[in-house]
């Protein structure tokens, strides 16, 4: 793929663990609102939407061990990318995905990406979902990423997503529904990092519609800087489950963080739990690593990489 740029190859680099050659298995890169590369497996077809910008994806039944790459990059201002991507995976597939985004600018009009997923898992299935969010170049100019995921889980299956965010994108707004059926689970882990006025609201909805149905969603933040974070979960038991939401924020020079966890049971046999807490980095945390010789901002530094892993 010859046709790559630095800009796109060092953001992809960052997103995908792009080497700089290929992708090994089912790929799709996206560059400013266009394909720069596809390729399907024996197992996994990509074809492109006929009536939105996106992607269908189908994963045969029993596939497993197989990735699938469908990074995302924008590297001009005044881009507004627009994608919807559908994933099939057929039952008892299991399979990772990795799906980041990531924007550079150095001047002119803001950039943004918008990607829509929808998720449609059959009897058995497991999916890993990946997703890194970047921002890079000045930050003069604002890099917008909103991403919108829908979950449909069918009996026994399980979806993973591991999402992150971990500073340059000036604002987002990530939302999430799901719908949970028999024995599914459903995890979330997040982690966001933001810093002078960035902006990040997190949204998450799930529905769990079916007996024996599981939903843990964990989210972990550091607001630094003037930045602002906004946390929203909803679990709602309408049969017999299990549901935790977990929140917790690290607040550092004048960052905020509003935390609203909620939990609605309409079954007696769902059993909800939420944690939310939101604090500065402990004194003593600090002075136990500067007892071995690192300085304040190295010691916050190390204690904040090790929140976020």
């Amino acid at each position: 793929m010859n046709n790559i740029d630095k800009n796109t190859a060092d953001l992809l680099k960052q997103v995908a663990d792009f080497d700089g050659i290929s992708f090994k298995g089912a790929f799709n890169i996206r560059s400013n609102c266009m394909s720069l590369g596809r390729q399907s497996t024996e197992n996994i077809k990509i074809d492109s939407k006929t009536d939105n910008p996106g992607l269908d994806i189908h994963i045969a039944p029993g596939t497993k061990g197989e990735d699938v790459f469908i990074p995302a990059c924008v590297t001009k201002a005044g881009v507004d990318d627009l994608v919807y991507n559908d994933f099939y995976v057929g039952e008892g597939a299991d399979v990772k995905i990795i799906a980041g985004c990531g924007i550079h600018t150095e001047t002119g009009e803001p950039a943004r990406h918008n990607g829509i997923h929808r998720f449609f898992l059959e009897k058995g299935a497991r999916v890993l979902y990946v997703e890194k969010h970047v921002g890079t170049g000045s930050n003069q100019t604002k890099k917008v990423i909103d991403p919108q995921t829908e979950v449909f889980l069918g009996p026994d299956s399980y979806l993973e997503m591991d999402t992150s965010q971990l500073g340059g994108v000036s604002s987002s707004v990530r939302k999430t529904r799901g719908t949970v059926g028999e024995r599914a689970t459903l995890v979330i882990k997040e982690r966001i990092l933001t810093d002078d006025d960035e902006t990040a609201t997190t949204d998450f909805e799930v529905e769990m519609n079916g007996e024996d149905s599981g939903v843990n969603l964990i989210s972990r933040s550091v607001a630094r800087g003037n930045s602002y974070q906004a946390y929203r979960s909803n679990i709602i038991g309408n049969a017999k489950c299990t549901g935790h939401s977990e929140c917790d924020a690290i607040l550092s020079e004048n960052g905020r963080v509003d935390a609203s966890p909620e939990l609605v049971a309409n079954d007696r046999d769902a059993a909800l739990i939420h944690e939310a807490a939101i604090g500065k980095i402990a004194g003593e945390q600090i002075l136990k690593l500067r007892t071995l010789g690192l300085t304040e901002e190295e010691a916050e530094k190390a204690i904040i990489d090790g929140f976020l892993k």
